[in-house]
């Protein structure tokens, strides 16, 4: 007799996606060019002053655990970070170094959440974060959002919609998948919002720095009773490294590091002095100008799908994708990204990926190939329109 798989992992979504990376490499090994415009990583490479940072500390052959909060060094980096970039003043010790930003949430809500508690979150939205939520025998509320909000949830949105079961809010700014960026008034209109019901604040900011002509706030700006979660991967091109960090409430920094202790032990040590290194004004710069090229992309893309006859409500203004509606073409969106894929070799994201809200006309585009390799894309995608 088979032992049962566990009740909880019925409610875990798969990633769609997947289904279609998995196949598109199956056709580059048989010989096929595809473009990569699927999965959510950059293709710049590791800046070479953060490699270099991990291998000097590795070839120290010393690479032991830290504590499990972190280096109190590079906790006291990202407090800088703060006050630099937001003017705000965090205490390193409410700064958690974490196994990628998927570590801080399962942080976050393992200290904050109950069984059957609601975390209201916006629909579309990020599909791992219903997935942390179920972990912990929580249910996600979706609330369908639309370009009159700019995607994203509003104060009115979260009082409609909040109920004797709820127990926090999660707003992601720059959102996955539509880019698009909470405004500094609705932001602190919600975290004041959240206080009065006497809920948890969750703000997703992993996008931040990936922000282009305007600046995103932090939740942090507003009230130190939230949670905010950030991460290497996105700004920092530091996927790989798997690290990120959770700002938490003082009277939570206890709990924190007793369930960080109890289930990561501590980050990759070589990965949190690597990271020590992407603060530095060398690396910055560096940054900086990867950010410009990430926004030529954009505007190239927007203006190419649009040429086509995609839909975009909202102009994407950070992170590096572009949600379209492609209800001229199809019904279907996740069929078309199948043929689209075998057909012309260009790998894409369906929406159904990202919750219920009319994903079955919504695809997300991911610029982070070069536009050289997008002008081919979008050849590919116009011919198979065409046909």
């Amino acid at each position: 007799m088979k032992t049962e798989i566990a009740q909880r992992m019925k409610g875990f979504s798969p990633f769609y996606v997947m289904e279609l990376l998995q196949r598109a490499k199956q056709l580059q090994a048989e010989g096929r060019d595809i473009v990569h415009m699927e999965v959510g990583e950059p293709d710049f490479s590791t800046p070479e002053i953060i490699v270099e940072a991990s291998l000097k500390y590795i070839q120290m052959a010393e690479v032991k655990y830290t504590e499990a909060a972190g280096l109190p060094v590079l906790r006291t980096e990202i407090s800088k970070y703060y006050k630099n970039t937001y003017a705000v003043d965090v205490d390193p010790k409410r700064i958690f170094i974490t196994p990628g930003a998927s570590g801080a949430f399962l942080l976050a809500l393992g200290v904050t959440l109950n069984p059957a508690e609601e975390i209201l979150m916006a629909d579309p939205c990020y599909p791992c974060n219903n997935n942390f939520v179920q972990l912990y025998g929580g249910k996600s509320k979706f609330i369908g959002v639309n370009a009159n909000s700019d995607y994203q949830l509003t104060a009115d949105l979260i009082k409609q919609n909040w109920t004797k079961n709820s127990r926090g809010v999660l707003v992601a700014s720059p959102s996955n998948p539509t880019g698009t960026v909470i405004s500094e008034v609705e932001l602190g209109n919600s975290i004041q919002q959240v206080n009065e019901l006497a809920g948890c604040f969750f703000s997703d900011e992993i996008y931040h720095g990936l922000v282009y002509g305007k600046k995103a706030n932090s939740a942090l700006e507003f009230s130190d009773e939230v949670f905010v979660i950030n991460s290497f991967s996105k700004y920092f091109s530091m996927t790989g490294w798997r690290i990120g960090w959770l700002v938490v409430p003082e009277y939570f920094i206890d709990p924190v590091e007793r369930l960080a202790q109890n289930i990561f032990i501590s980050t990759a040590t070589h990965s949190q002095y690597a990271a020590l290194a992407a603060f530095t004004d060398k690396n910055i710069l560096e940054l900086e100008h990867r950010k410009q090229q990430f926004e030529k992309r954009r505007d190239f893309l927007y203006e190419n799908l649009l040429r086509l006859g995609f839909e975009i409500a909202v102009k994407p203004e950070g992170a590096f994708y572009i949600y379209a509606n492609c209800a001229k073409f199809t019904d279907d969106s996740f069929q078309f990204a199948k043929d689209l894929l075998e057909q012309q070799g260009v790998a894409v994201t369906p929406g159904k990926d990202f919750g219920d809200n009319l994903s079955n006309i919504h695809l997300r585009f991911a610029y982070t190939a070069s536009i050289a390799k997008m002008t081919v894309a979008i050849e590919r995608l116009e011919r198979f329109l065409c046909q």
